[in-house]
């Protein structure tokens, strides 16, 4: 509140707290970046960004370093949970915006919710447990039958393991952003104006008309922008695909053999670094895995700040 054009001591002390709230967390983002190239710029001296990125070869003993089956298995294993989950979880929040009774939408929509207060190592030991052998057992099977004989991209889904690779590690994924998904398309749906929906139905629409012509495209920007904050969560994930991810430094040929990410690298070998450059190796695959991640957030953030522009 001002008074008499000046602030009251309670309004500035606010602003000040704020500001230093706000102030903090751009610091610490600046210096986790600022550390991370420190402690990666051996590695990057040595075998420079590009060449680091374009290499495939992971051999510690030989002092040789390559950070691209990490980085495929990263972005291989998130663009999968995304196309397993994204249609799930706007099926779920249809369901709980436009179709479910009102007595079921609090219930179901608190059940969706809680799987993602579910610690991720539950989320890996279910998975190398219950979810392997059904991969192994039932899922391969059916890919063989069908994706595998597809001619250009049926070595894609060539092969027979375990059940423990790189699509076991997706589907895991994919469960663990459903709620996320599922919770930012509920609420992006949430904000069409009733009213548009009704003149709609009242010109004739089936649901099915409202939900494509109307819900759809009023939230598609909101729906975007939950989609790639669910893949910045996925691409940073790591106890749950260290379990089930099968941690083979090499680029697989079939998204059902074992492989490794960049997350996983980090868990299973930063303990085993031995080696100035084999420690700085791994700083600059996390420094990686950074810039990743603040891409994505930012395409999101963008797209949420265009939204609310817009609505002005």
């Amino acid at each position: 509140m001002k008074g008499k054009g000046k602030l009251y001591l309670g309004d500035r002390v606010f602003q000040i707290l704020a500001f230093l709230s706000t102030l903090i967390i751009v610091v610490s983002l600046f210096a986790i970046g600022i550390t991370l190239y420190k402690e990666a710029a051996p590695a990057i001296h040595k075998f420079g960004i590009i060449n680091f990125i374009k290499s495939p070869n992971w051999n510690p003993p030989m002092d040789e370093f390559g950070g691209l089956p990490a980085i495929y298995g990263t972005i291989v294993s998130t663009i999968i949970s995304i196309v397993l989950s994204v249609p799930v979880a706007i099926g779920i929040a249809i369901f709980l915006t436009e179709i479910a009774p009102n007595r079921l939408k609090s219930p179901i929509g608190i059940a969706i919710e809680l799987l993602a207060a579910i610690p991720s190592i539950i989320y890996g030991m279910w998975g190398l447990f219950y979810f392997a052998p059904v991969v192994r057992d039932y899922i391969q099977p059916v890919i063989h039958a069908t994706l595998g004989k597809l001619p250009i991209v049926g070595p894609w889904f060539s092969g027979f393991t375990p059940g423990i690779g790189l699509f076991t590690a997706s589907l895991v994924l994919a469960v663990m952003i459903l709620p996320f998904t599922a919770a930012i398309a509920r609420d992006s749906f949430n904000m069409v104006p009733p009213i548009l929906k009704e003149s709609a139905y009242a010109l004739g629409a089936t649901k099915w008309d409202v939900m494509k012509d109307v819900v759809l495209p009023y939230a598609k920007l909101g729906v975007i922008g939950g989609i790639i904050l669910s893949l910045g969560r996925a691409m940073g994930e790591t106890m749950a695909v260290t379990f089930v991810m099968g941690n083979q430094p090499v680029i697989p040929q079939s998204i059902l053999q074992p492989a490794t990410s960049i997350t996983v690298t980090l868990a299973n070998e930063f303990a085993e670094a031995d080696t100035k450059i084999y420690l700085s190796s791994l700083f600059l695959l996390a420094l990686i895995l950074f810039v990743m991640s603040f891409i994505v957030i930012a395409i999101g953030k963008f797209l949420f700040l265009k939204k609310v522009e817009r609505g002005k």
